[in-house]
């Protein structure tokens, strides 16, 4: 619902791709917008005003929507199971509501989650 669209709006869209690769499923399979919307709310939790300052003024947010709670990534078919306590953290830290609270891709990249992967040497100065 926001006007400006900008790199956290792609990684949450990272965060969705992650957690669909751990469940084998998309996250949420809505059949309109208002069902994904809620479908999004149900794993996630209704987003707050505290949690996402700002949220009141988006031009699609109800304060009628119906409130979800969070129920975490651990139940969230086989999220657990496949990404592990980190994957977990790196879903949440990914898919903050609040833009300004989500990863950015250098932290994202920089995530425990990622401690094992080898990296190709840096690329600095070319």
């Amino acid at each position: 619902g926001s006007a400006l669209y900008s790199v956290p709006v792609d990684l949450w869209s990272v965060g969705c791709i992650l957690g669909e690769m751990a469940t084998g499923a998309p996250l949420f399979a809505g059949d309109s917008e208002i069902d994904t919307i809620f479908k999004v709310f149900q794993k996630l939790g209704t987003p707050t005003p505290e949690a996402w300052p700002g949220l009141s003024e988006l031009p699609e947010f109800k304060p009628s929507f119906p409130r979800w709670p969070h129920k975490g990534w651990e139940n969230v078919r086989n999220t657990k199971a496949q990404v592990g306590t980190e994957g977990i953290d790196l879903l949440d830290k990914l898919m903050a509501y609040d833009p300004k609270k989500r990863l950015s891709a250098r932290r994202a990249l920089q995530h425990a989650y990622f401690a094992d992967v080898e990296r190709p040497p840096s690329q600095a100065g070319q």
